[in-house]
């Protein structure tokens, strides 16, 4: 019996085995073609960033030269400034000096105001020749205070402190210048070791505190009052201290 192998021999007909063909890669796209437009763009292209650059340079150069600019000013502004403070400096010297000189003219001023009346403010004492700015010098001949008035008789003496506005500090200072002057008596009162000393305060203006500081001292107290002078009243039981 014939085979089917044999059957197909005989028909001849033979079968292929079928096999896959690679498949074809594709075919590059041609390049496109540079035309001259095309040339032509990239050129433009070109120029408008080459003028933002040299816009932007300029941009720059300008934000320096302003910054130079207000560097300057500042400089200009503090050179003017501390020339200012300068003149500022001066001024206040000026009005210092101007006002300390001020304020010793009007201490100065009461201080003859009441000079010129003390005399007849003590007719108890009758105090009769009066002395001013007169220094106290020790043994080694160096200022250790200074008394603005000194009235003087043949057996009294009285040591006045004279200030524009009296206060109750004053008064110490003046107890501890009675004090140094009768350690280092002036000669005034060194050829006279007989005199009894007494002690006052006067001002412009004497505050209370100071009135009753003074008179618990055995101070005498006056103040000024226009172009004359008051002499404060004394209070109950006021002794004055002899030195």
């Amino acid at each position: 019996m014939p085979t089917a192998k044999t059957a197909r021999k005989a028909s001849g007909t033979t079968t292929k085995k079928t096999e896959k063909k690679p498949a074809k890669a594709a075919a590059p796209k041609p390049a496109k073609k540079v035309t001259l437009e095309d040339v032509w763009a990239i050129i433009a292209e070109i120029g408008i960033a080459h003028k933002e650059l040299e816009k932007a340079h300029r941009e720059t150069e300008q934000a320096i030269n302003e910054t130079r600019k207000i560097h300057k000013e500042t400089e200009k502004t503090m050179h003017e400034l501390s020339l200012s403070q300068k003149e500022t400096q001066i001024v206040i010297k000026r009005l210092t000096k101007n006002v300390g000189g001020l304020n010793q003219s009007i201490g100065e001023l009461i201080e003859i105001l009441i000079a010129a009346h003390l005399w007849e403010k003590f007719p108890e004492y009758d105090l009769q020749r009066a002395y001013r700015r007169l220094p106290v010098y020790d043994e080694k001949n160096k200022e250790k205070a200074e008394v603005d008035i000194l009235l003087v008789n043949t057996e009294w003496a009285m040591a006045v402190e004279v200030k524009r506005q009296a206060d109750a500090e004053d008064v110490k200072e003046h107890i501890e210048r009675m004090k140094r002057i009768l350690k280092y008596p002036p000669a005034e009162l060194k050829l006279r070791p007989e005199i009894k000393l007494l002690g006052a305060l006067a001002g412009g203006i004497v505050t209370s505190e100071a009135r009753t500081a003074a008179h618990n001292a055995g101070f005498f107290v006056l103040e000024l009052a226009g172009e004359s002078v008051i002499r404060i009243p004394e209070p109950a039981g006021f002794k004055p201290k002899e030195w």
